[in-house]
């Protein structure tokens, strides 16, 4: 069974972290640890060029699995990752149906979008394009986590292509504080749940520790459980303080 398949199987259960420390001893020793897959955190770190690489390599060698959170929803960074050798995007503050639109479009060859094929990584450097044209696509998700993206939840969960959801509490938790709501952030996830079962659509989410990813598990397709940093800072915490 693929990475891809066991993602997208509601019985895997999939426990991840985030990778914010973009160096390669660290994606080696998280998938040492054990951690279902990485979610390399390029939208608040250096995720890019060399270090993207390095990072992909560092997980290829110990059989582990990124994901990539990129900056935004441009089609030039998300075909970085994957000519890079991701095994998927993860994009944040998508909130429209044609946002999400574009991002499926731009993580597929056609006539399913408009990736373009290049001699990257994933393609053995242009030794393996016909290989890599007829391999599984590559998992695309997006991250809800605007309030218009609420506003929008089914036409952008319709999306035909899109793999996943994941909601990012923290985030989402702003916007609707921002924006005078009386929709609690509680409420907001069970209706997000309620929409992406309904339209057989994995969710996952973020859980900050063991326990709350525990309890997530209950209905979530898979949680991305903490930090590099996160996990570095409790366990000194644990150790000295």
């Amino acid at each position: 069974m693929t990475f891809r398949d066991t993602f997208l199987n509601p019985a895997a259960k999939m426990r991840g972290t985030f990778q914010g420390f973009p160096y390669p001893a660290v994606t080696e020793t998280l998938c040492l640890a054990g951690v279902d897959f990485i979610c390399a955190d390029g939208e608040h770190s250096q995720f890019r060029g060399e270090a993207l690489l390095n990072v992909l390599r560092a997980a290829q060698c110990r059989g582990g699995h990124v994901l990539v959170r990129v900056p935004d929803a441009l089609p030039h960074l998300i075909a970085e990752v994957l000519d890079a050798g991701a095994a998927g995007v993860m994009v944040p503050r998508v909130s429209t149906p044609e946002e999400a639109r574009r991002c499926v479009a731009a993580s597929r060859y056609p006539p399913q979008g408009v990736r373009g094929v290049g001699p990257g990584r994933a393609a053995g450097y242009g030794y393996a394009i016909a290989s890599l044209l007829e391999a599984p696509a590559p998992l695309i998700g997006i991250q809800i986590e605007t309030m218009e993206a609420l506003e929008n939840l089914e036409e952008i969960l319709a999306t035909e292509g899109l793999d996943y959801i994941m909601i990012g509490p923290g985030d989402l938790g702003v916007a609707l504080a921002a924006s005078g709501s009386d929709l609690t952030l509680a409420d907001a996830i069970a209706r997000i749940v309620e929409v992406a079962k309904r339209l057989a659509v994995p969710c996952g989410v973020f859980s900050p520790d063991r326990a709350t990813a525990d309890a997530d598990l209950d209905w979530a397709h898979f949680v991305v459980q903490g930090s590099d940093a996160m996990i570095l800072s409790g366990a000194v915490r644990d150790q000295f303080a």
